[in-house]
């Protein structure tokens, strides 16, 4: 920090206050590495609570059998999280790293107490670059003997990282009135079908001709009615 302008922080309040594992997580959460970033001591509680959360979570997943199997969705988030914190930290890109971390742990968290153990140990993997200590208590935690420096780093499946479906809205004659979730090669007539399950698309098109259907697979549908 900048003693000319007076704002000089003393890195050792910080780690006495939360930790050295919370100071290293903030510094590289605060933005690129090559950015000019102000330093604000309140944002710390931020990555504070991340931290929290994350051993909750951790905790959940050690206290159920073992039995807990990952459902798609988690399978997905956990897989594209390993390939996007993999290549920020070879890109030098903490503070996305990071971020996507967080959206895992808030995915993770919602699962309650069905935490899969396999996702809580490749979390736990990936946060340990950036803050060691909690990435060592959570491997304990899970019940291993050793040091997670012994332990692989994670791999991902390429394949579950590619989204297989896309969001687009739905228009009717020209007005956005909806939004649909479907596959990236649906065609028209699957495109129209869950456009229709959509209540204010329906509402607009309900007893008018339909003249016209604009359809651009995974971009558009507009509707025209009369």
């Amino acid at each position: 920090m900048s003693k000319s302008r007076g704002n000089v922080v003393n890195p050792d309040d910080v780690v006495d206050a939360h930790g050295g594992d919370a100071l290293r997580l903030y510094e590289m959460f605060m933005g690129p590495l090559e950015a000019v970033k102000p330093w604000q001591t309140s944002q710390v509680s931020g990555v504070v609570r991340f931290m929290n959360k994350l051993y909750s979570v951790v905790q959940s997943a050690a206290q159920n059998d073992g039995s807990v199997e990952m459902d798609a969705e988690t399978t997905k988030i956990l897989h594209k999280t390993m390939k996007k914190v993999t290549e920020d930290i070879e890109s030098m890109s903490f503070n996305t790293a990071i971020s996507a971390m967080m959206v895992l742990t808030n995915h993770l968290q919602s699962l309650k107490d069905k935490v899969p153990r396999e996702a809580a140990e490749k979390l736990a993997l990936m946060v340990s670059p950036f803050a060691p200590h909690l990435g060592e208590e959570c491997w304990s935690l899970l019940g291993h003997d050793k040091s997670l420096a012994y332990h692989p780093w994670v791999e991902y499946d390429e394949a579950l990282c590619v989204d297989n479906t896309v969001k687009m809205g739905v228009q009717v004659n020209g007005k956005k009135r909806g939004e649909i979730e479907i596959p990236k090669d649906a065609d028209e007539e699957g495109a129209m079908a869950e456009a229709m399950k959509v209540q204010s698309v329906f509402n607009q098109v309900d007893g008018k001709d339909i003249k016209k259907v604009i359809y651009v697979a995974g971009r558009i549908l507009n509707i025209v009615a009369k």
